[in-house]
Parts: C-alpha cells; structure tokens; sequence
C-alpha cells in the first residue's frame, strides 16, 4: 500500500478544518437565528457554549485522528480498548458524510446558479414578490437543479482528484483566502449603507427585553445547538484531518484558532446582512429564506447591487465548497485506508454515487413535493438535515467524548498525552469532572430537545 499522504504545512491543517467547519451554518442559519432570537444575546450566550461545548469535542475528535493516523473507522479500531465495539461507530460516521451530502450539495448548486444569475443581471431587478417567483420556479425545476448540484459535485471531486497537498489543501487555502477577503469588501460596503446603524444595535447591543420576548430558554437551546452544529463535530471530519496533521502544535491550540476562524465568518456574515436589512425595512428574522429571497431583493435596491450580489453569492459559494471539498476527502479517504481502494477509484464511484443519492432532495421540491417526512410545509431536505443536525452530529460528539473520558474507551490519560503533545496551549485537565459528566449531559440534552421540537408539532 502507498504511503499515507500527510498536509504539506499548519496553515493548511488550520484552513482545512476551518473550511470543513465553515459553511452554511455560518453564513447561512447563524444570521438568520440570530435575527429569530432577538440579535446580541443570542450571539453572547453562542459564544459561549462555543467554548464549553465545541472547544472540547473538536479537541478530541482531532487527538483521536492524529493518535491513530486513520479515518474515523479505523481510528475508533486501533484505540479501542481490545474485545470493545466501538468501531460499530465507524461505517455510522462515514454514512453521516453521505447524508449530509444529500442535500448540501443541492444547496451548493443553488448558490452556484445564484452567482451565475446575479452576475448576469438577472436577479437586479426582483422586487419582494418576484424574488420568491424566481427562487420557487428553480426549486420547480427538476432538471436545472440536478445541472448545478452535479457541477458542485464534480468541481469538488475533481479538486480531490489532485491528491491532499496538490488536491484539497490547496485550493482550500485558495478559497478560504478569498472568502475572507470578499467577505471584508461586503462588510465595509454593508457598515456603509445609510440607515445601517439600526441593524448594528440590535445585532452588538444586548437587549433583555427583546430575549425574553423570544424565551431565553429557547434562546440558550437555539445557542447551544447553533454553537455544536456549526463546527462540523461528531461525523469525524476533525478526526481525519487530525490524522494529517503533524505532532509539533498541541491540538487544544489548533483548536482554538480553527474555532476562532470560523466564528469570525459567522460574525462577519452578521456585519454584512443586519445592516442591509435594518436598511431596506427587512426582517432580519425572516428564516432559510434570507439568503435566496429577501437577500436578493436587498441587492436590487442597492447601488452597485450587481456587483454586491454577485460578490456575496461568490463567498457564499466558496464557504459551501469548502465543507463538499472536506466531507468528500473523508469519503475517499474511508475507501482508500479502510478498503484498499487508489484515490482514483474513490473520486469517480463516490462522485457518480453522490450525484444520485443527492436527487431525491431535489425532486422533494417539485415531483415529490406531497411526501411531507416530519409534518406539513417539510420536504426530503428537511428529513435528511434532521437526520444529520439532531441525531448523528450529537450522537457522534457524546461517543467521541465518552470514548476519551472513560476507562471503558481510549481514556482519559490517552487523550490528554495525544491533546498536549507539541509546542502550544495545554488541554485544561481539571475539566475532567466536566467532560466525563457534565459535557455528556448537555449534549444529551441538545439531541432529546431536538427530537421534542420535531414530534411535538406532528
């Protein structure tokens, strides 16, 4: 078997695990929840739980990867205590990356088509009305939607192809670059809008009445799902790129800056849409369809909305790359350690077997619109994202933090060798009684929360 590729640099280790973090749950649900539960509060108690949540998860999932130099599957197989069956978690894990594509690759090709039509002038003259005729006529179309998921697809696997330093790293790096370098053009042009300033209150200044107008106990659940769902943990994508990663830098460090990265998009994406909304008389609270209806009648009343729009839905594009590039290296990486398989192979089957298993998502939208999986008004997206956000993501993160904690799985002491090893920032280890117990209880507490707010309403 040929030598198991390594990343050529930290940089790309850090911009790497930031893209596979760095997506829609960014840029996309964290401004929209945002505006839902009442603006700054949200945002302060999310940051919070960022730390004594996602810091921790995402520490392990890393160590677990680099301890054993493989994919979640065989991770879970090589540090596994010996007669255990923990590795069962493993084929879950990788089923998770499949599903997860699903249906984020339509809404990749939805940004893709969106780029191209704002570009072309399409979408700049779209008053409210006919912005949800032009979103709901794509989604009617079956045809346009399997065109521009199948080229996200392909771009993404064809980007895989060229191996992980040449390949994914590498225009990782690339993208993300450009994503942060759009993204600061649109924020300076956003804090500039006349009447923007409104939009900035609400979105920095905490407002107490505002969050017991929404529930602060919805509020502290929305912020603590919204801070674990966005860092991608739990499917073991960290895992894998912490297998890449070499033993110079402690993993708490890593950590930390992969999370800071990826809030920092979050935050900016907020410093971009509040303003504009507040602006334009928009609620900032209107749902998934900020991006692709309201946004887009935002930019036709904006001077230079041509080139902001087309601008957005570009950074928008390259955050939702960023995730298919790093969920798809997973993928190849399961076939290729787990199975044998060259990465050649793995790119081609995995690129054609994703195209079909993401058509289903589309035709819930138009052929397959009666099939309403989790109550009236949801489609297929709506089941596959469930399936994803509220059952493996939190399942996956509580087997990863058991399985680091406790004497029954790799361990406390392992894990903490693996975590400190290298120059940089020591994994606090008073927070055992912590993440043994308490950690696991707060995770348990997102998954139950998640299946009552779906089976209460059926």
């Amino acid at each position: 078997m040929a030598e198991r590729e390594t990343l050529a640099s930290r940089l790309g280790f850090i911009l790497l695990s930031a893209g596979c973090a760095i997506g829609l749950g960014n840029v996309w649900r964290f401004p929209y929840i945002t505006g839902q539960y009442g603006g700054a509060v949200f945002v302060l108690i999310y940051l919070v739980f960022l730390i004594i949540i996602g810091l921790p998860v995402m520490v392990m999932e890393f160590s677990i990867g680099r301890a054993s130099g493989k994919n979640i599957a065989g991770a879970l197989k090589k540090l596994e205590p010996a007669g255990t069956k923990w590795h069962w978690y493993g084929p879950v894990a990788i089923a998770g990356n499949y599903l997860l594509m699903m249906f984020y690759t339509t809404i990749t090709g939805w940004l893709l088509y969106y780029f191209i039509k704002t570009a072309a002038g399409s979408v700049s003259s779209l008053d409210s009305t006919s912005s949800e005729i032009f979103f709901s006529s794509l989604q009617a179309s079956p045809l346009t939607q399997i065109i521009f998921m199948a080229a996200s697809v392909t771009i993404g696997f064809i980007i895989c192809l060229g191996g992980l330093q040449k390949g994914v790293e590498k225009a990782s790096k690339i993208m993300m670059i450009l994503l942060l370098a759009i993204m600061l053009v649109l924020v300076v042009n956003s804090l500039l809008i006349p009447g923007g300033g409104e939009g900035l209150r609400f979105y920095l200044v905490p407002d107490m009445q505002r969050a017991s107008e929404a529930g602060l106990t919805e509020i502290i659940f929305a912020a603590m799902s919204q801070a674990f769902f966005t860092l991608s943990i739990g499917m073991g994508g960290m895992a894998i790129f912490g297998s890449y990663t070499s033993k110079k830098q402690s993993l708490t460090g890593e950590a930390i800056r992969v999370i800071a990265l990826d809030t920092s998009v979050a935050l900016m994406a907020g410093f971009i849409i509040f303003p504009a909304c507040f602006a334009y008389g928009v609620n900032p609270g209107s749902g998934p369809g900020l991006l692709f209806v309201t946004l887009p009648n935002i930019f036709a009343k904006m001077s230079l909305g041509r080139l902001w729009g087309s601008l957005f839905f570009l950074f928008m594009g390259f955050a939702a790359m960023t995730t298919l590039i790093a969920v798809f290296e997973n993928i190849i990486a399961y076939w290729m350690d787990e199975h044998g398989w060259s990465r050649k192979k793995a790119v081609w089957i995995n690129m054609v077997l994703i195209i079909i298993l993401s058509i289903p998502c589309i035709l819930g939208y138009n052929i397959l619109s009666s099939f309403h999986p989790l109550g009236e008004g949801t489609q297929i997206l709506d089941l596959e994202d469930f399936l994803i956000s509220s059952t493996i993501m939190p399942l996956g993160s509580l087997l990863f933090v058991i399985f680091s904690s406790h004497k029954c799985g790799w361990g406390w002491n392992s894990f903490i060798r693996e975590a400190d090893e290298g120059k940089g920032v020591r994994f606090p280890s008073w927070l055992r009684v912590y993440i043994r117990w308490i950690l696991p209880a707060l995770i348990i507490a997102i998954f139950l929360k998640g299946y009552w707010d779906i089976f209460s309403k059926l």
